[in-house]
């Protein structure tokens, strides 16, 4: 590994480090925008004005906010999430399962995923023009156009109302025989896939698209290697930087983006537990969710990033 590839690598870390940073700053001054007093939500309206100020000053929010940040930011680098105002109980304890059950539903959504957004981008950019094409861009194109709830309000309809085969509720606790877990796990799974699926089509279709158009795959065609050993052996190597980002921005967006779907299947995962702490105003819960996700999302990216460079051959 040369010093420019080390370079850009540390590069990358860096920017990732610094966006978590700032990232840390706007969720919290984010969440402390909300409207509504927390003290005021969690004693009732009933409340009297002594009680809502002990319980403020119990919580530290009668402190200035840059204060409570810098406060909040060092229990992060230390490990302590805080505390959830709304349960009394460590935060960690309350993300723990519910961060696994989300890890869960992404981890079974990628294992369907990214195999069949693969081969059909592949498989399209290979016979691009054809009808095959076609049909599959138009394809990916009709379900990005789809709002993910209308994709799992129709699956509830079809599966759990008509045809009566799948529960509409996804209760991840139920879970104790293979069975059990294809039928809880089905229909959400079904609904990310489509919304996951359709835009890694499109950018793997491209990207192979874009290396085949290059002198050197031009070059092995006209010497008379098969299309499939073309794309296999000639396109996909120059292609895989383009393509893991590609399905990083996908996976991506499976940490943060399954608020709806967890919310209309009432998954038990840590998406749902940030709508509800949403609800009671449970700020310390807010950001510790939103940080997860954003994590996820910094770690993601950087890892593609490293990919990219690692696998472009001008850098090796």
């Amino acid at each position: 590994m040369n010093k420019e590839v080390l370079s850009l690598i540390s590069s990358r870390l860096l920017v990732a480090l610094v966006t978590l940073v700032i990232v840390s700053f706007a969720v919290f001054f984010a969440t402390t925008m909300l409207p509504g007093d927390t003290a005021t939500i969690l004693l009732g309206q009933a409340a009297t004005p002594e009680a809502v100020e002990g319980l403020r000053k119990a919580m530290h929010l009668d402190e200035p906010a840059f204060l409570r940040f810098l406060h909040w930011l060092s229990g992060l680098l230390a490990g302590d999430l805080g505390t959830s105002y709304a349960n009394d109980m460590p935060i960690s304890q309350l993300i723990g399962g519910r961060f696994a059950n989300t890890m869960k539903l992404a981890g079974v959504t990628a294992l369907f995923s990214v195999p069949i957004a693969l081969t059909l981008g592949i498989t399209a950019a290979m016979l691009r023009g054809s009808i095959y094409d076609r049909a599959v861009t138009i394809l990916t194109i009709g379900v990005i156009s789809v709002p993910e709830f209308m994709v799992a309000t129709s699956a509830v309809l079809i599966f759990a109302v008509y045809l009566k085969w799948l529960p509409a509720l996804s209760l991840a606790n139920e879970v104790h025989t293979l069975s059990d877990m294809l039928r809880v796990y089905a229909m959400p799974v079904i609904t990310l896939t489509f919304v996951v699926s359709a835009q890694m089509i499109r950018m793997t279709r491209a990207a192979v698209v874009e290396t085949l158009r290059t002198p050197y795959v031009e070059m092995a065609l006209l010497k008379g290697a098969s299309r499939t050993r073309i794309v296999l052996r000639h396109a996909l190597p120059n292609a895989l930087g383009p393509i893991v980002n590609a399905i990083a921005l996908s996976l991506s967006y499976l940490l943060g983006g399954v608020i709806i779907v967890e919310t209309i299947f009432n998954y038990p995962g840590i998406a749902k537990l940030m709508v509800d702490a949403v609800a009671t105003r449970d700020l310390p819960l807010i950001q510790s969710c939103a940080m997860i996700f954003c994590l996820g999302y910094l770690i993601l990216i950087t890892l593609a990033d490293i990919v990219a460079i690692l696998s472009n051959p001008r850098l090796r």
